[in-house]
């Protein structure tokens, strides 16, 4: 890509200045073969410089969020803000102290159940949860408190036997009022 000419500009006019005044640079009045690497100041002025021009060019135009207020100003000062914010909407799980996983596991766990497809790998599930409940309640390392309650594995087992049966029961209605429906031919005619 080629350079901007402003940039090219403001580069000549770094060297020339740094070729006429070599001891306000800290270098010898002689010419020297290789070229010294930018101080802050000299860093500085070109970064403000090429902001600036990218501003001309309208390169900071229609940034997403522009003369919007930043989400979360104002509120109490959190230091890993950027993490959670990050976990939110790029919605990552297992991520985080026990205790929030935890809870939210605990709010989906009906959905989780559901997708099993046997008593016994419902059974597990449940098993499992319950052992990591007691594990993150016995932990000392700090952190958030852990309230998500154990489950009750036949009590969670029926109320699973019982969404189950609510389902198929649906799909079988659905099934059945499919096949009392009049078939429609190509054009909407009846056969």
């Amino acid at each position: 890509m080629a350079d901007d000419p402003r940039d090219a500009a403001a580069r000549y006019r770094q060297e020339r200045e740094r070729r006429e005044n070599p001891e306000l640079y800290g270098q010898a009045p002689a010419a020297a073969s290789t070229p010294r690497p930018m101080t802050e100041t000299e860093r500085w002025a070109y970064v403000e410089t090429s902001i600036q021009q990218a501003i001309r060019r309208g390169e900071f135009d229609d940034l997403p969020g522009a003369g919007k207020p930043l989400e979360g100003l104002g509120d109490h000062h959190d230091p890993d803000w950027w993490i959670r914010r990050k976990i939110q909407t790029e919605q990552l799980s297992g991520l985080g102290p026990p205790a929030l996983t935890l809870r939210v596991e605990n709010e989906r766990l009906h959905e989780t159940l559901d997708a099993l497809h046997s008593e016994s790998a419902v059974r597990e599930h449940l098993e499992d949860f319950n052992r990591r409940v007691v594990e993150a309640r016995r932990q000392l390392q700090g952190g958030p408190p852990v309230v998500t309650p154990t489950r009750d594995v036949e009590a969670e087992l029926a109320e699973w036997r019982e969404r189950r049966d609510a389902a198929a029961a649906a799909a079988a209605q659905v099934e059945a009022a499919a096949a009392r429906a009049p078939r429609r031919g190509l054009f909407g005619r009846r056969r």
